[in-house]
This record gives structure tokens, C-alpha cells and sequence, in this order.
């Protein structure tokens, strides 16, 4: 009887485990097929797009690139995502790498309260708090300014402490304790100990917050309004506004903004599948 019920669950496992990898095919080839007919519809000219929407160029031209980058400065949206993306990045990783550690590795009163509350963050948008998001950073002369938007990015951060409060904690103690004794202080053992050993958690972390800076658009909308300030997204929405007369510079200005996330995955897919399971299974 047991025997029959580990056959019968093993055969469910398996056809669930089909199920979702076809759909994960079927969702990766539409996605790339998708891709591939933006990049190709990038090349083409507006009436070649009007009569062949969907095939091959019939002659190959980039002069929607040219339009998009040179013509309308489309390559000062992309250094402001940039910064944008790259300082928020930099600032989220070490405030809550530092957060992380003290939550795993100290004991204090309110913590089991603290760790509750950036677990909260999880389930509500930074949106929801806009309003008075807009006026803390109005009242500090931080609207329209890159680094308030960073500074927005970087708060955001029940993630990243999530991730690495539960890496953090597969950490023997022991290590810690021997630098103590050794007289490093808090801020050296974070930095020469506790950094390194979170690197694959580091990577994750920033590729994915990094994908998701640099492709939002609310936060940039109601932030940024000057046109010297505007990030990649606002860029793209502007042609957006009137896609009939501009769709052939829509697809080339989407393809300039996919570049970056593209690579990043093509060339760190590894470090951030190995730093989800870092800490999953313990030996």
C-alpha cells in the first residue's frame, strides 16, 4: 500500500513538474519572439513598418537611431538611468547588508519587532506612500534631483534585508567571535568578513534591484518632470504619446533600454540563481 502511494506521488510530482516547464518554454518563446520582432522592427522605416509589421526588413536602416540618439538626446535619459540605477544599487547593498547583519548576528530588544516590520514592507508598494514621499523630498529641494530618487530606490529595501538576514544566518558565529577577540571592531568585521562571505547574496540583490530601477517608471514620473533629469523610461513614454506618428522611434528607443538588462542576465544568470539558494539547505 505505502508502495503504491510513493508511485502514485512521484508520477503527480513528474507531471507537475512537466506542466510548469512547458509553460516556462512556452512563456521564454513568446518573450523572445517578442524581442526579436522589436529589434527587427527597430531597423525598419516607417513605411516599411506600416506594410510589414511583422517580417523581415526589406532594407535594413538606422536612422531611427540616429533620430533617437543624436537628434533628440535619447543618450542623456540613458547616463540619467544610469546613475540612477547603478547609485541605487550601490546605496541599497550597503545599508541593507549592514541591516542584515545586525539582524542575524546581534541580539537586542525590538528585534523579533524590526524584522516583522521590513517583512511588512513586502506586502505594501512603495507607492502607496507617495504622497508623503513627494513632500518629505519637496521639503528637503530633492524634486528633480537624481540622488532623491536614489535615495527613494535605497529605502525600498524589505527585500535585500529579507535575502540577507536569511544568508547571513548560515554564518557560523564562531567566525565572528575570533575577529572580536581579535579586537576588529563591529564596522571591520562587516566590512572584511561579512561583505566577502555575502558576495553570491551582493550579486543577486543588485541585479535584480538594478533591473528593477532601471526599468520603473512611476517613480522617475512623479519625481523627475525636467527634461534634463528624465530617465530611459520617461524617454520612451514621450514618443509613446503619440505612437502613430513615432512607433518607429518607439521600437528603437526600446531596444536601446533593453540592452542593459539583457546583458546583465545573459552574463550574471549564474550568480543570481546561486545566491536564491544560498542559505536554502544547510549540511
Amino acid at each position: 500500500m505505502k508502495r503504491s502511494y510513493s508511485i502514485t506521488d512521484t508520477k503527480t510530482s513528474r507531471g507537475v513538474k512537466n506542466i510548469f516547464s512547458v509553460s516556462l518554454m512556452m512563456y521564454s518563446l513568446i518573450a523572445i519572439v517578442l524581442i526579436l520582432i522589436t529589434v527587427l522592427s527597430s531597423f525598419k522605416t516607417k513605411s516599411d513598418l506600416v506594410n510589414n509589421t511583422l517580417g523581415f526588413p526589406r532594407s535594413f536602416t538606422i536612422e531611427s537611431y540616429e533620430q533617437v540618439l543624436v537628434h533628440d538626446k535619447f543618450w542623456l535619459y540613458f547616463i540619467n538611468s544610469t546613475v540612477v540605477a547603478v547609485g541605487g544599487v550601490v546605496l541599497l547593498l550597503f545599508v541593507s547588508s549592514m541591516a542584515g547583519y545586525g539582524l542575524s548576528k546581534f541580539r537586542f530588544k525590538g528585534k523579533d519587532g524590526l524584522r516583522s516590520y521590513f517583512l511588512l514592507g513586502l506586502m505594501f508598494p512603495i507607492q502607496l506612500g507617495i504622497l508623503p514621499l513627494f513632500v518629505m523630498l519637496r521639503a528637503l529641494g530633492l524634486i528633480n534631483n537624481l540622488f532623491g530618487l536614489i535615495l527613494l530606490y535605497a529605502a525600498n529595501m524589505s527585500f535585500a534585508v529579507f535575502v540577507f538576514v536569511n544568508f547571513l544566518k548560515t554564518v557560523p558565529d564562531a567566525l565572528i567571535e575570533c575577529a572580536r577577540i581579535d579586537g576588529a571592531s563591529e564596522f571591520r568585521i562587516y566590512w572584511k568578513i561579512v561583505l566577502p562571505l555575502s558576495r553570491p547574496v551582493l550579486s543577486t540583490v543588485g541585479l535584480i534591484s538594478f533591473v528593477t530601477m532601471w526599468n520603473d517608471f512611476y517613480m522617475p514620473l512623479v519625481f523627475l518632470t525636467k527634461e534634463n533629469v528624465r530617465t530611459l523610461t520617461l524617454g520612451v513614454y514621450r514618443y509613446m504619446n503619440n505612437f502613430l506618428e513615432n512607433w518607429h522611434l518607439v521600437f528603437a528607443a526600446v531596444t536601446v533600454a533593453l540592452i542593459p538588462v539583457i546583458v546583465v542576465f545573459f552574463l550574471f544568470s549564474k550568480q543570481i540563481i546561486a545566491g536564491l539558494t544560498s542559505g536554502a539547505v544547510k549540511e
